[in-house]
């Protein structure tokens, strides 16, 4: 006959087994039947009145009438659009985004969720959620969602009889940018600058066109003008010679990936550690 410890022994083997057999047809299938899909979201700051995107992928699925995207947004009643089947949805759409969104219809069998948003509006900002079913299971995501006003500078010589300025302007910032110049002489020495900026509110009281004056330029050296906030920055340069003016400009996003990027995991993926905790008692 077996001993009382080796029926223990067995039977906290059966049980541990069965668990293990409970937790991998969860961890594979989910709570609802269907397991886990990877979606992920990441975005850009959006430019008030131009298009934006709101990125979201997730695992293909071949079947496309078995696709189903949902973009809701923190704090609307209505969803901000539905795509199902491979047709729009937007019989529950909140007002504010009527007219103004779509998917990448012919993207979304290779796994493209991600939502264009048209004339970015202030109020666009906040935080939305990415929730997209498939046949192979569901996954959401989410991501927030920053808007403002950004623009290339243009940077140009403007001639006085108190001698060469440069100019540097921007039509659309928002919120209020800092600007700052910087100089180096061809020799590679750093000049010294004083400039002069000035701030106007555009017609749509929301947007400051940005007008920079730097005076006392001198030939032979590179400026850039340099306007940032915590949405872009921008910069403009100029170089001078005895003989020629070069131009050139650039714009980078502040990217803030890192707090943007949400992925879907299973939600009892906890119960990976019960086995071990069962076999150290």
């Amino acid at each position: 006959m077996a001993s009382q410890g080796q029926v223990v022994f067995w039977s906290t083997t059966m049980v541990i087994i069965i668990l293990a057999a409970v937790i991998a047809l969860i961890i594979g299938f989910g709570v609802s039947g269907k397991r886990s899909i990877s979606v992920t979201a990441l975005t850009s700051p959006g430019n008030i009145g131009q298009r934006g995107v709101l990125g979201c992928t997730f695992e293909p699925d071949i079947q496309m009438d078995s696709i189903a995207i949902r973009w809701a947004k923190a704090g609307v009643a209505g969803l901000v659009h539905e795509f199902k089947g491979g047709k729009d949805r937007l019989q529950e759409q909140d007002a504010s985004f009527q007219g103004r969104t779509a998917v990448f219809a012919e993207q979304v069998i290779g796994g493209n969720a991600s939502l264009e948003l048209r004339d970015v509006q202030l109020s666009d900002a906040g935080t939305y959620r990415c929730s997209v079913t498939t046949a192979k299971g569901s996954g959401a995501a989410v991501l927030r969602y920053r808007t403002g006003a950004f623009s290339t500078p243009k940077v140009h010589v403007e001639n006085s009889g108190s001698g060469d300025t440069l100019q540097c302007e921007a039509p659309r910032w928002f919120p209020r940018p800092t600007v700052h110049w910087t100089a180096c002489s061809a020799a590679g020495e750093h000049l010294p600058h004083v400039a002069n900026t000035s701030y106007e509110l555009n017609a749509e009281n929301i947007t400051l066109k940005v007008v920079s004056l730097l005076h006392n330029i001198t030939a032979n050296a590179t400026y850039t003008c340099v306007i940032e906030n915590n949405i872009a920055k921008a910069t403009g340069n100029v170089t001078v010679t005895d003989f020629s003016i070069t131009r050139g400009t650039n714009v980078q996003l502040v990217s803030l990936q890192a707090e943007s990027v949400s992925r879907s995991l299973p939600a009892c993926h906890w119960m990976l550690l019960l086995p071990l905790y069962l076999l150290s008692i």
